[in-house]
């Protein structure tokens, strides 16, 4: 039996605000923004390639603080790309890191090891780590 991981509800204090974080500048693709009843909205993207969404909303989904999600974790093959598409797309996203070595030197092996870090409008962290083959 498979157990598939499919949605993470990530909080928000504006939803629009967190639509177009999510959509424009990273680039998610929006599933559904729907409002099946008054008082209900329910927003789902989904990062490229991924089997698993993010959900925020009103009256549908789990209350949690604003911003209180921390250790998202995106993976991707090659992480200075995607640190050059997320620093043009106006995402505040740190240096590539080598785990244990510290800021990148543009040449050491990022496979399994390298990361960048940003966060959403309220704070919710998110991780970017290079994974290109796995053992």
């Amino acid at each position: 039996m498979d157990w598939t991981l499919e949605v993470v509800v990530v909080p928000v204090s504006d939803v629009d605000r967190a639509k177009a974080f999510y959509a424009d500048q990273l680039g998610f693709t929006l599933d559904h923004d729907t409002a099946p009843v008054e008082g209900v909205r329910i927003v789902q993207l989904t990062p490229p390639g991924s089997g698993c969404s993010v959900v925020f909303g009103r009256g549908a989904v789990p209350e949690m603080p604003p911003g209180s999600l921390k250790g998202l974790q995106l993976v991707v093959n090659d992480l200075p790309k995607a640190h050059a598409i997320l620093t043009e797309r106006g995402v505040e996203v740190s240096e590539v890191q080598v785990y244990g070595m510290g800021t990148w030197d543009g040449e050491a092996d990022l496979n399994n090891v390298g990361f960048v870090h940003f966060a959403d409008p309220d704070g919710n962290q998110w991780t970017i780590q290079q994974i290109t083959a796995r053992k």
